[in-house]
């Protein structure tokens, strides 16, 4: 980033040395604060780094959204949902947000830099900083009741075009964490409701038991092609959790272990059994389970062994057609209605034959 930076230093009125944090006489509204900083070089790029009270950003940065400068603003707009979340989790005691802030010095902060001091000064202006990242995090610090110490990143003289190169390389070349790694997260803190402990397990002795029907084709980590995610494999299986209340993971596996075991026999009838890693195959074959359990149920006294389901499985998947397997843009709703369709045609017609 090209930019003249000698005028990012200037003398300013050095900041106590028993104090991390101050403010000078005056009225509110030209209120000068200062706070210690550290100047940070990286490549072209030059900024501070230094730690602000919460309240304080509150009271001093702002954002565009494109929807009220469609010429100049470029920022996302505001989640208030989140920022909320964000003011419950501090007001909560957590108060640990480490992420920095980052900023963009305005005209009307008035920012100088004392080299001899390290004191960082500008005025308390409503318009001080613009927020190129951690909008929801300061509206969050707007909305809560207590103040926490929040790490900040300031950038001085840059113009509207830098500050939107600046935004653009933060939101597009950072990884968001996986949604898989997530689950794992919410295990380790503690966090997890019951139906995600019990599908965390199922998931689990599903990817270490030899006598898997998935066994080789689940990613827990992370999001593989042509494997099945714990994120796919939670929310197809919550789809029929009702099925299982109460029912502890191991006798869930049990039971839906023997369902995907027929269904993969049945789909290797047409060379296609590994298939079944296919999200939208496997969501919609998830919520054919109910309506096939319960036929189980009715003709082997609810004895939920491979074979059982097989009877009822193969005939139906017997029937199937290349036509009738996933296509691109198809949603396993529309496959499973499908599905659901011709199994019930199917059982229909053979209780008539042989009634």
């Amino acid at each position: 980033m090209d930019r003249d930076t000698a005028g990012d230093f200037a003398d300013s009125t050095p900041l106590p040395a028993d104090a991390e944090f101050s403010a000078s006489d005056g009225a509110p509204a030209a209120r000068t604060m200062s706070a210690r900083a550290l100047v940070v070089a990286q490549g072209k790029h030059r900024f501070y780094s230094l730690v602000l009270p919460s309240d304080l950003l509150a009271d001093t940065c702002m954002v565009e959204p494109r929807i009220d400068n469609p010429i100049d603003g470029f920022q996302r707009l505001l989640d208030e949902k989140r920022a909320k979340s964000i003011a419950r989790y501090i007001d909560a005691g957590f108060g640990t947000v480490p992420g920095a802030v980052v900023l963009s010095a305005q005209s009307r902060a008035h920012l100088k830099f004392d080299r001899d001091t390290g004191a960082l000064t500008f005025r308390k202006d409503k318009k001080a900083f613009l927020i190129i990242d951690g909008q929801h995090r300061i509206y969050g610090f707007k909305l809560a009741k207590s103040s926490v110490s929040v790490p900040v990143v300031i950038y001085n003289r840059l113009s509207r075009a830098q500050e939107c190169r600046l935004f653009m390389d933060i939101n597009t070349k950072q990884r968001p964490v996986p949604n898989e790694l997530l689950l794992d997260i919410r295990r380790l803190s503690e966090v997890e409701t019951e139906t995600e402990a019990l599908l965390h397990n199922v998931f689990d002795l599903f990817h270490t038991r030899k006598d898997s029907a998935l066994a080789g084709l689940l990613s827990p980590a992370e999001r593989k092609k042509n494997m099945i995610s714990r994120v796919t494999f939670n929310a197809a299986l919550r789809s029929i959790k009702g099925a299982f209340v109460g029912a502890p993971a191991d006798e869930v596996y049990g039971v839906l272990n023997a369902y995907l075991r027929a269904c993969r026999h049945g789909l290797g009838l047409h060379a296609i059994d590994e298939n079944i890693a296919n999200p939208v195959l496997f969501k919609a074959l998830m919520l054919l389970f109910t309506n096939v359990a319960e036929r189980v149920a009715d003709r082997h006294g609810g004895k939920y062994t491979v074979a059982n389901f097989e009877d009822v499985l193969i005939p139906f998947f017997r029937r199937l057609k290349k036509s009738d397997l996933p296509r691109a843009g198809m949603s396993h709703t529309v496959l499973h209605e499908h599905y659901s369709k011709a199994l019930s045609a199917g059982f229909l017609l053979k209780q008539w034959l042989f009634a």
